[in-house]
C-alpha cells in the first residue's frame, strides 16, 4: 500500500510536462484591513466565502456551498447605509448575486443545454393569421406620434397598422413588446452600430424582435435559426458558416450583420424598404412575381391585391406597429422594465480545439457565463481558430492560461483553485485523475507543496474527461434577496415562459432566410 503510494506520488524520470508555460493565476496578495474602507473590506469577504462557496460546490457539499453564497451576500447587505461608498458593495452584491444564480442553474441541470439551440414557440403566425379591431381614439394619437418622432424609415399610418398597433398595446401583445425591449438591452448598441454600417434603417431593428424576441438561440419549426432566423442556405450566402461544433446564425453579432447585409442587397433589388421586408419574409422571387403580375411595385397595392401570402401582407404592418409603439411605449399606456446590461467582452483565438470548461475556468467563472457569450457554440468544446468571448477584462487571464496547457489537452484539461484544507488525493478524485499526473503537470511547484497544497493556488489538472456539475440546488438566496432589495438581474426564460412571450418567424412557404 505504501509503495503505491510513493509510485503514485513520486515525479516521473521524464517529467513530459517540464517545459509548459505555467499559470500566473495565483490570488492577489491579501491588503492589510487597515487600509480598507468598510465596503472594499466588505468585498474583500464576500469574495472570500464566494470562494469557499465554489469549492463547496466542487465537492458536492452543497448545503454548505448554501451556506457559504448566503454569508457572501449578507456581508454586503450589511454595510451600513451611511457608509460613503456603500456603491461598491451594492454593486459587488449585484455581481454575485448573478453568479450565483449560473452556478444554481448549473447545478439544477435547469440551463439551456450547451448541445443544441433552444426551439421557442412563436405565437407570430397566429397574430399574422388574425385580424384585429381597431381602435378610432389610436388613428390621431399615433398620427401626432409619428409626426413628432424622427425615422429613418417612412412610417405608414393605416388600418392595417393601427390594428397591430391595437394588439401590441393590449394585454397579451403588451408582454411581448416588454419582454423583447428588456432582452434588446444585451445587443441593441451593436445592432444599432451594424445597421448605421450597412446603411439600414434603425427601425428594423424590429424585425429581430419579431423573428426572435432577441434570443440568440431560437429555432422556429421550419430550421430558421437565430435572432435574425436565417435558414440555413441563406445564411451561408452571408458567410454564417456551421460545423458539428457551431453554427454562426446563433452569434448574434454575425447574424445581425448578416441580416443587414440581406436587408440592404434586398433593398437593391425591389429600390423598396417595405418590399425588402415582404421579401425578408417570403423571398425575393415571391415578391418579384408579384410585382411582376400587378405591375406595381408597392407594398400597399400588392397587399390590397391580395398577391401575396397572407402572413406576409400581415407581417410588414406587424413590423411597423412594433417600429411605431417602440419610438414612445409611453404614449401608448406601455412602461418598458429595466432592459438588460449591454454585453461586454473580450476574445480570445483559439488554436485549437477548447474546452469551454477549461476557459471558465482560467475566467474563474461559471461555464454557463462562456456560453452565454457565445450562443454559436453547439457542445462545451470551441473549434480551432476560433474567436471565443469572455467577460470583459478577463481575455488576457484566459489566454495565460490556455497557453499553459498543450494544445492536443485543451479539449479535456481543467484548472483548480486550491480551497482551504483540500489535499492532493480529493483535487485526482475530483477530476478522475491520477495525483503523480497533477504533481507533474505543475512542475513549478515544490513536491512538498503537495503534502498539504497552499488555499488559493490554482493547478493544471491533466484531466481525461468532462466533469459534469452536480445535479442540485445551491443557493437560496439569489432567489432570496429579492425580498431585501435586491434581484437576480440575469434570469433565463423557461421554455413554459418563451412560449407566452418570445416571438419568432414561422411560414408554410419557402422563405428568404
Amino acid at each position: 500500500m505504501a509503495a503505491a503510494k510513493a509510485e503514485e506520488t513520486a515525479e516521473p524520470a521524464s517529467n513530459p510536462y517540464v517545459n509548459l508555460k505555467q499559470p500566473a493565476l495565483l490570488l492577489p496578495k491579501e491588503i492589510s484591513s487597515d487600509s480598507l474602507t468598510p465596503s472594499q473590506k466588505a468585498v474583500r469577504d464576500s469574495d472570500k466565502h464566494f470562494q469557499y462557496g465554489k469549492f463547496y460546490i466542487q465537492e458536492g457539499k452543497i448545503d454548505e456551498a448554501r451556506k457559504e453564497f448566503d454569508q457572501a451576500i449578507d456581508t454586503l447587505l450589511d454595510v451600513p447605509e451611511s457608509t460613503p461608498d456603500r456603491s461598491v458593495a451594492e454593486k459587488k452584491s449585484e455581481e454575485l448575486i448573478r453568479l450565483i444564480h449560473r452556478y444554481d442553474i448549473e447545478s439544477l441541470g435547469s440551463g439551456e443545454s450547451p448541445e443544441s439551440p433552444v426551439f421557442v414557440q412563436s405565437n407570430l403566425p397566429e397574430i399574422l393569421d388574425r385580424t384585429f379591431p381597431i381602435d378610432p381614439r389610436l388613428k390621431d394619437r399615433t398620427l401626432a406620434q409619428v409626426a413628432a418622432a424622427s425615422s429613418e424609415l417612412p412610417l405608414t399610418v393605416n388600418d392595417a397598422v393601427l390594428s397591430y398597433i391595437n394588439y401590441f398595446t393590449s394585454e397579451r401583445g403588451r408582454r411581448v413588446m416588454i419582454y423583447g425591449w428588456k432582452h434588446a438591452g444585451r445587443y441593441k448598441s451593436m445592432i444599432s452600430r451594424i445597421l448605421d454600417e450597412e446603411g439600414v434603417p434603425q427601425e428594423l431593428i424590429s424585425l429581430a424582435q419579431a423573428e426572435s424576441g432577441f434570443v440568440p438561440r431560437a429555432v422556429s419549426r421550419v430550421a430558421a435559426a437565430g435572432m435574425w432566423q436565417f435558414m440555413r442556405s441563406r445564411g451561408t450566402e452571408y458567410g454564417l458558416n456551421s460545423s458539428a461544433l457551431h453554427d454562426d446564425r446563433l452569434d448574434p453579432e454575425k447574424a445581425t450583420r448578416a441580416a443587414a447585409k440581406h436587408l440592404r442587397d434586398l433593398y437593391s433589388q425591389l429600390g423598396d424598404w417595405y418590399l425588402a421586408m415582404a421579401a425578408y419574409n417570403c423571398g425575393p422571387f415571391c415578391v418579384e412575381r408579384a410585382v411582376q403580375r400587378t405591375g406595381f411595385a408597392d407594398f400597399w397595392e400588392l397587399r390590397s391585391r391580395s398577391v401575396l401570402p397572407r402572413e406576409t401582407m400581415n407581417y410588414v404592418p406587424a413590423i411597423l406597429a412594433m417600429a411605431i409603439i417602440s419610438k414612445n411605449p409611453e404614449a401608448y399606456g406601455i412602461t418598458p422594465e429595466t432592459p438588460e446590461p449591454a454585453m461586454e467582452y473580450d476574445t480570445v483565438q483559439t488554436t485549437c480545439v477548447t474546452s469551454l470548461s477549461l476557459i471558465a475556468d482560467a475566467a474563474d467563472l461559471p461555464v454557463a457565463e462562456i456560453r452565454d457569450l457565445n450562443p454559436s457554440l453547439l457542445r462545451n468544446l470551441a473549434p480551432g481558430n476560433y474567436e471565443v468571448r469572455v467577460p470583459k477584462t478577463k481575455g488576457s487571464v484566459v489566454l495565460a492560461a490556455l497557453e499553459s496547457v498543450p494544445e492536443s489537452k485543451r479539449d479535456s484539461w481543467r484548472l483548480h483553485r486550491v480551497a482551504e484544507g483540500e489535499t492532493l488525493t480529493a483535487i485526482a478524485r475530483r477530476y478522475s485523475t491520477a495525483a503523480g499526473s497533477i504533481i507533474a503537470a505543475n512542475a513549478r511547484l515544490d513536491s512538498s507543496f503537495f503534502d498539504a497544497p497552499e488555499s488559493g493556488e490554482m493547478l493544471l489538472i491533466p484531466a481525461s474527461v468532462q466533469v459534469q456539475p452536480v445535479k442540485r440546488a445551491v443557493s437560496s438566496k439569489a432567489r432570496g434577496t429579492a425580498r431585501r432589495g435586491y434581484t437576480a438581474t440575469a434570469t433565463r426564460i423557461r421554455p413554459a415562459a418563451a412560449k407566452r412571450v418570445a416571438v419568432v418567424s414561422k411560414t408554410h412557404k419557402p422563405i428568404s432566410r
